[in-house]
């Protein structure tokens, strides 16, 4: 997920993108942020954050834990607001979004 510093809420997607780097995905070890997993952080709403994630795939058996995993670092991260989670399938998660340091956990 890319940020425009010229957001008016690039500060709120910047911490919120730093405590979801603490979620990791059980079954590969890398944190959500590098997996590409996360699409878009909505803070436009003044009680409440929108995430927009995927999983690698639909039936992802730690689908449940990531998601918990979201919720709790951003709770953490942003105590006074609601948080709303959408779980997506398209676009289609693949390996080319990726970060460059999460190809390189996996030797890619």
């Amino acid at each position: 997920m890319q940020i425009n510093l010229s957001d008016p809420y690039a500060a709120e997607k910047i911490k919120a993108l730093q405590a979801l780097s603490q979620v990791i995905d059980p079954e590969l070890g890398i944190n959500i942020i590098d997996m590409g997993l996360v699409y878009d952080l909505d803070f436009s709403e003044p009680t409440k954050i929108k995430v927009e994630l995927t999983l690698s795939t639909p039936n992802c058996p730690m689908g449940d834990a990531i998601i918990q995993g979201v919720e709790n670092r951003l709770l953490t991260a942003f105590p006074a607001l609601k948080i709303e989670i959408n779980l997506v399938w398209e676009p289609v998660w693949s390996i080319d979004k990726m970060s460059d340091e999460g190809r390189a956990q996996l030797n890619m």
